[in-house]
C-alpha cells in the first residue's frame, strides 16, 4: 500500500515538473533536460541508476529498470513524455507553468498531460523503496522527449537506437486511461485504452498557373485546393468496428441495458448519451484541415497552394485511408505524409488488462470498467516497433463535473490532489502484481 510520504511526493512532483517548462512547439523547440534532470534525481533517490539518452542536445529521455522477484516473467514497460504542448498564460487564471496548489488542485500546463502520471511513477517508485517492495516482474521505467511532436528525440530515438534497454519487455502502460468518466446519471465509468488510431498528418499541394487576379484562370492553384479539402472535410467515412471497440459498445450496452446491435452503430451510440464520447471517435476513420498556406499578394494568383490535415485511421484502415485520400484529393491536388505511425490494439482479455480492471475496482468498487481506444496516439506507437503491447493506464480519481478530456491540451490544465492519491494507490497495487 502506497504510504503517506508517497501522497505528499505525488503532489510536491506534479507541482514541481509543471513548474519546469518543457513546452514543445515543433520543429526541435524544446528542451526536456532540466525536467529529465529532476525525474533521474528522484530515481537516484530511490536507489535506481537511471540513465539519461540524448538524440539531440536538450532533448533528454530518462531510462531505468527495476529488478523483478520472477526472473521467467515477461518485462513491464512504464512510460511518460516530459514535454507539454504551449499554453498562452493570458489565457489562464493562473500562470501555467506556476504548479499553484490552490484549494486541493495543481494548476498547470502538464497537470493531466502528463506531468501527473510521471509524478505517479516516480512516487510509487521511491515508495517501494521505503518499503523494501519488489514487483513481480521487471519494470522498466522511462521518461520521454519530445512526444508532443513527432518523437523523434524521445521514444524513437530511444526504439531506434537503444532497444537493448527495453529487453523482455513484452506490454507497457503509460497515458490516457482509467479515468473517471461521469456519465451525468450517476455512473462512474473507468475507461482503460486498449488501442489507439494511428496517425496520419497530411500536406497537401495543389499547382496551377500564377498569374494576375484580374484574368480569368481555370488553373487556380488555391480553388483546385479548396475544392479538395471541403471534399475531405465534408467526407462521411465508413463504419468499421475494430475488437477494442467492439468490446467497449458491447460492455457500455450492458452497463446500461440496451440490446448490442452492431448493425445500427449511430443508433446505438445516441441511446448511450454522454457514454457515447468514449466510443464515437473511433468508429472511423477521420480526416480533418487544419491549415492552410498559399500566396503572397491580394491580387497575384499563386502557383502554388497548401493544406494541412489532421488524419486518424483504425487499426487494419490505413489502405483505406490511403484509398480514400487519392480519390478525394483528384487528380491537381497530390498528397504526403508528413508525419505517419501505427494504428495499435491491445487484447481485452489479458492477464494485465485483468489486473489493471481489478486495481481500480479496489480503490473505486463503485466505478464500471470498461476498454477504449484513444482517438489520437502516444509513445506507445513508436515502443511498439520493440513488439511492446500498449495500454493507456494512468488512474485519476475525478469529480463529477471535471472534465478530464476538456484538459487535455486546454485553458486551464489541472488536476485535483484527491484524484493524484488515488492515482498513486492504484499504480502501486497495479504494479507491484502486473
Amino acid at each position: 500500500m502506497a504510504d503517506q510520504q508517497a501522497l505528499d511526493e505525488v503532489v510536491r512532483f506534479t507541482s514541481d515538473l509543471i513548474r519546469i517548462d518543457t513546452t514543445n512547439r515543433g520543429g526541435g523547440d524544446c528542451q526536456e533536460r532540466p525536467a529529465a534532470e529532476y525525474a533521474a534525481e528522484q530515481l537516484a533517490g530511490a536507489g535506481l541508476q537511471p540513465m539519461m539518452l540524448e538524440r539531440t542536445k536538450g532533448r533528454t529521455n530518462v531510462v531505468a529498470r527495476i529488478e523483478g522477484s520472477d526472473p521467467s516473467a515477461d518485462a513491464l514497460l512504464v512510460h511518460g513524455h516530459l514535454d507539454v504542448v504551449p499554453a498562452e498564460a493570458a489565457d489562464w487564471s493562473v500562470h501555467p507553468f506556476s504548479g499553484e496548489i490552490r484549494d486541493g488542485v495543481v494548476w498547470g500546463r502538464g497537470a493531466v498531460d502528463m506531468k501527473n502520471m510521471d509524478a505517479m511513477i516516480l512516487a510509487v517508485v521511491r515508495g517501494w523503496a521505503r518499503q523494501g517492495v519488489r514487483p513481480r516482474r521487471d519494470l522498466v521505467i522511462a521518461f520521454t522527449a519530445d512526444e508532443e511532436a513527432s518523437a523523434e528525440d524521445g521514444s524513437g530515438f530511444l526504439a531506434d537506437e537503444h532497444p537493448e534497454l527495453f529487453e523482455g519487455c513484452t506490454e507497457g502502460v503509460s497515458e490516457s486511461g482509467a479515468f473517471t468518466f461521469h456519465d451525468g446519471a450517476g455512473r462512474q465509468i473507468y475507461p482503460i485504452a486498449a488501442g489507439e488510431r494511428g496517425t496520419g498528418w497530411l500536406k497537401l499541394t495543389a499547382r496551377g498557373r500564377a498569374g494576375h487576379g484580374s484574368k480569368v484562370n481555370k488553373e487556380n492553384a488555391v480553388t483546385r485546393l479548396a475544392a479538395a479539402i471541403t471534399r475531405i472535410g465534408e467526407h462521411e467515412w465508413p463504419l468499421r468496428l475494430t475488437p477494442t471497440v467492439r468490446a467497449a459498445l458491447a460492455e457500455l450496452a450492458a452497463l446500461y441495458g440496451i440490446e448490442t446491435d452492431l448493425t445500427d452503430v449511430d443508433r446505438l451510440l445516441e441511446k448511450l448519451g454522454p457514454a457515447a464520447k468514449l466510443v464515437e471517435a473511433t468508429v472511423r476513420n477521420s480526416a480533418n484541415p487544419t491549415m492552410l498556406e498559399a500566396g503572397y499578394k491580394l491580387n497575384v494568383i499563386p502557383g502554388e497552394a497548401v493544406a494541412y490535415v489532421d488524419g486518424r485511421y483504425l487499426p487494419g484502415g490505413e489502405d483505406e485511408f490511403r484509398t480514400t485520400l487519392d480519390l478525394l484529393t483528384g487528380p491537381d491536388v497530390d498528397w504526403e505524409f508528413s508525419h505517419r505511425e501505427v494504428a495499435l490494439q491491445a487484447p481485452v482479455d489479458s492477464p494485465t488488462y485483468a489486473r489493471m480492471r481489478a486495481a481500480v475496482e479496489e480503490f473505486a468498487p463503485e466505478g464500471h470498467v470498461v476498454p477504449y481506444c484513444m482517438s489520437g496516439g502516444t509513445d506507445a506507437k513508436q515502443f511498439s516497433r520493440l513488439g511492446i503491447t500498449g495500454y493507456g493506464f494512468a488512474p485519476l480519481k475525478l469529480p463529477e463535473g471535471f472534465d478530464y478530456q476538456a484538459l487535455f491540451h486546454g485553458v486551464d490544465e489541472r488536476v485535483p490532489v484527491e484524484a493524484l492519491h488515488f492515482g498513486v494507490r492504484v499504480l502501486d497495487r497495479f504494479l507491484r502484481t502486473a
